[in-house]
């Protein structure tokens, strides 16, 4: 497929590299260059935000019927286009084209769900003490927000930013990932081609510790919402903080898997989680990564799980019947062989996998390992690629607590046919999201879907995406006393 000329967006306005500085934008599975990818300025950063602050009066008071209508044109454009941006986001991160197929054609839901939602931004009329006052809490949109968004889904998680940002009456600066540009770049396309007024939206492109900096600290920008990991996420809430921005923060996870010893079908379990493990080549935060599996089940679990992994295709994005593609980065490559390496060294069983496989690309062997110490980097840093450790377990009160350790809490998933051990991982699992006998949060097959809040405790941020509770992040509660008289 060839490949788009690589733009920002400001104020209106389609910006190529001009006299700028570049970036490479490069195909995972080959190696080889796509495109050229302009690095933004610091004026065009500054223009963005003036612009943003600019659009923002006129947005705001757009009733959220008018919003809404835009929003869904966004959505139908969205539908007739869903081919080609499917094809542009395996071409730059490398995921199988039937899996970006499915995040692209989830977006018009987003869209949806997030215009209507707007519709019912409720206030509330507070009884007064005094009969001739009323008292009215009331939601008013924040301001500019700027939004910072990864290369594993990108389509889905910038839309979740921009949809809620949109809806609820705020304009949007988005700095999206550098990896995955061209993906951005349409979902752009299609809110200007929808008729979104000039200044509500931008999008940017640079080196990330700079860019970031300067568009917190400018103080157009009201708001941040940012996607991506726990270490880059505290500098962000850091900056947020020193400069008073309200923050929303979806960072990364380490997610349990807990399997108890009264499942009836095991060997369909341990395949349904390969499946869900490597999904994204495992690039994605609520992955499965950490396995812990009863004693009574553990060989049977494990016999499978290795078999299914072995059996993965391994391939090219675009290869027909694939079913796992590269790392996105060559970054990972090596992440992946730190993990590995150091558990070895401490000595886990290497099972399967664990080596680069020898061809162009930034492809990974499926790993799994086994008799995993606790003390090793892969039970203590979420790996965020192909490496599944499994160990085994006795005590339910002690893999429970072993699953609460780390300071991150994004999602956690069970597995029982005991109403009370559910009951129980419910309520005692540390994580902002927990599914019991699902790798689903919403619909079957999906990880996460607009209707219900996305988001983390602990280490894993703050705030929620999607949900009625997705727009709370970038509302202003005002307290109006209005009294008969003046």
């Amino acid at each position: 497929m060839e490949y788009v000329p690589l733009k920002l967006f400001i104020d209106g306005e389609w910006i190529g590299a001009d006299a700028r500085e570049t970036i490479d934008v490069i195909n995972p599975s080959t190696e080889q260059v796509l495109g050229a990818l302009p690095v933004a300025t610091a004026a065009d950063v500054e223009r963005a935000a003036v612009a943003a602050a600019r659009a923002f009066p006129a947005w705001r008071d757009t009733s959220a019927y008018e919003r809404a209508k835009i929003l869904h044109r966004t959505g139908d454009i969205l539908r007739s286009r869903a081919e080609d941006i499917a094809r542009l986001m395996t071409l730059e991160q490398g995921k199988p084209l039937e899996q970006a197929r499915q995040e692209v054609i989830h977006l018009p839901d987003m869209l949806i769900w997030h215009a209507e939602e707007a519709r019912r931004i409720y206030g509330r009329v507070i009884p007064s003490r005094d009969l001739s006052t009323r008292q009215i809490s009331a939601r008013e949109p924040i301001g500019p927000v700027a939004a910072f968004t990864t290369w594993n889904y990108p389509a889905v998680i910038p839309m979740k930013k921009i949809a809620a940002i949109l809806a609820s009456g705020c304009t949007c600066v988005a700095k999206c990932a550098e990896e995955t540009p061209a993906t951005t770049m349409e979902l752009v396309r299609a809110f200007v081609d929808a008729g979104l007024p000039t200044g509500t939206i931008h999008l940017l492109y640079g080196e990330p510790a700079r860019t970031s900096a300067q568009l917190i600290a400018l103080p157009q920008i009201r708001g941040i919402s940012f996607t991506g990991s726990t270490g880059v996420g505290r500098e962000l809430a850091e900056l947020a903080g020193r400069h008073l921005k309200r923050t929303v923060m979806e960072l990364g996870g380490h997610a349990p898997v807990i399997v108890m010893d009264d499942i009836v079908d095991v060997p369909k379990l341990a395949r349904t989680s390969v499946m869900r493990k490597f999904r994204n080549s495992a690039q994605g935060c609520v992955n499965p990564s950490r396995f812990f599996v009863h004693s009574k089940v553990y060989d049977q679990f494990l016999e499978a799980f290795v078999a299914a992994t072995q059996a993965l295709k391994v391939d090219d994005g675009f290869t027909p019947g694939v079913q796992m593609g590269p790392l996105a980065h060559g970054r990972r490559i090596g992440a992946m062989q730190r993990c590995v390496d150091d558990a070895v060294q401490r000595g886990a069983t290497l099972v399967c996998g664990g080596a680069r496989m020898d061809r162009p690309g930034y492809f990974w062997s499926p790993t799994v390992l086994t008799d995993v110490p606790l003390d090793a980097l892969v039970m203590n840093e979420e790996p965020f690629g192909p490496v599944a450790p499994i160990n085994r377990f006795d005590d339910v009160e002690a893999v429970i607590a072993e699953a609460n350790r780390l300071p991150v809490g994004l999602a956690a998933y069970a597995f029982t046919n005991s109403t009370a051990w559910a009951n129980r991982f419910g309520r005692r699992l540390e994580a902002g999201m927990v599914a019991i006998n699902s790798f689903a949060f919403g619909a079957a097959n999906a990880s996460s879907t607009p209707e219900v809040p996305f988001g983390g405790i602990k280490d894993s941020g703050f705030g929620s995406e999607c949900g009625s509770e997705g727009i709370e992040g970038y509302l202003n509660v005002k307290f109006i006393s209005e009294h008969d008289e003046a």
